[in-house]
């Protein structure tokens, strides 16, 4: 059965009140004026006094309320068979990925700078996969899960700010969320596919309930391949000073504390690839790796709104019509008395 959608609910909601108003009105008491002998004046009338011209009237405007609400049903045109991927990012956003150790054109750029326009070309590049985002930094957020809706996805992806939340590095958490949103519902069919999440991180878990090993059992025993990046270059790496107002003021040097082993022993345990990214090139490379792993058949339905109003709209203006015209016919002939 197809699901009807209001979009402008309130007028409808306002019509349907009229017929209460109505009622309230017929059952008003009308003061009235006491003549002596006027029943000898009455003649009966050819026509007897009906409700229906009011009852039609009522509903004409009931119907009219309800094409304004502009009801919709949604039809299902085709369903489109295409094979893709199910593929969770999971970037961090702890404070140190304002470390300016990338370089584009000459131009220093802090690490989260530089991984946004690859993680935007990436999801552009991909119109057949479903691509979720989870974000963590001292705790672990889906900020978007599995969708075929790219353009969305890659306006989030745009609002990606450091301090969003709790500064750490919940790499076990990150991943754990992710590997929650990679969940099948029950009773799907099994594609006898890997979806994948690629990691993103420079620094080494100090937050967060779940450890990164225990993470890594889980991706593993639910077949998800990992692929883990550290970003950033080893050693010491610049890092902005901020004044009250946000303005840079100076830079200080800090020390990469990235935990290679870690994410190594997570891709290995599930299947993934580690990557060393450096530069955006080796981004590139990382997260294009997710290629080598097996599609997953999707069934996807394209559906188009139909409109109702005009239905509604056709059905209000006639019975108003016929109400009006049932309170007063022009074919009724007056009654001289």
């Amino acid at each position: 059965m197809p699901e009807i959608i209001l979009k402008h609910p309130w007028w409808l909601a306002a019509v349907l009140l009229l017929p209460l108003v109505i009622w309230l009105r017929w059952r008003r008491r009308l003061p009235a004026l006491m003549v002596p002998y006027s029943a000898a004046w009455w003649r009966p009338s050819l026509v007897p006094a009906s409700r229906l011209p009011a009852l039609f009237f009522s509903a004409g405007l009931i119907a009219l309320a309800g094409a304004l609400s502009r009801p919709q049903t949604m039809e299902i045109v085709s369903e489109v068979t295409q094979e893709g991927y199910d593929i969770m990012l999971a970037i961090d956003l702890s404070g140190s990925m304002l470390a300016e150790d990338f370089e584009k054109d000459g131009v220093r750029m802090n690490r989260l700078q530089a991984i946004k326009p690859v993680i935007q070309a990436f999801i552009s590049q991909r119109p057949n996969d479903r691509i979720g985002l989870v974000v963590f930094a001292g705790r672990a957020y889906t900020l978007a899960p599995l969708t075929f809706d790219h353009e969305w996805l890659a306006k989030q992806t745009e609002k990606l700010r450091i301090g969003l939340m709790e500064d750490g590095t919940a790499i076990g958490d990150g991943l754990g969320i992710a590997l929650t949103r990679l969940e099948r519902p029950k009773g799907a069919p099994a594609t006898g596919s890997s979806p994948a999440v690629i990691l993103l991180t420079d620094g080494s878990n100090n937050r967060g309930a779940l450890r990164p090993a225990q993470a890594a059992e889980i991706a593993k025993a639910r077949g998800v391949t990992v692929y883990t990046i550290a970003a950033g270059r080893p050693g010491s790496a610049p890092y902005p000073i901020f004044d009250e107002t946000g303005k840079v003021m100076g830079y200080r040097r800090i020390l990469t504390d990235i935990d290679e082993d870690a994410l190594k022993q997570i891709a290995e345990a599930t299947g993934g690839q580690f990557f060393r990214a450096e530069d955006t090139a080796t981004i590139e490379t990382a997260f294009n790796a997710v290629d080598k792993t097996k599609k997953i058949p999707f069934e996807s339905k394209v559906s188009r709104p139909r409109e109702l109003f005009p239905w509604l709209l056709g059905l209000g203006a006639v019975l108003i019509v016929g109400g009006g015209l049932m309170a007063s016919p022009p074919w009724r002939k007056e009654v001289v008395v």
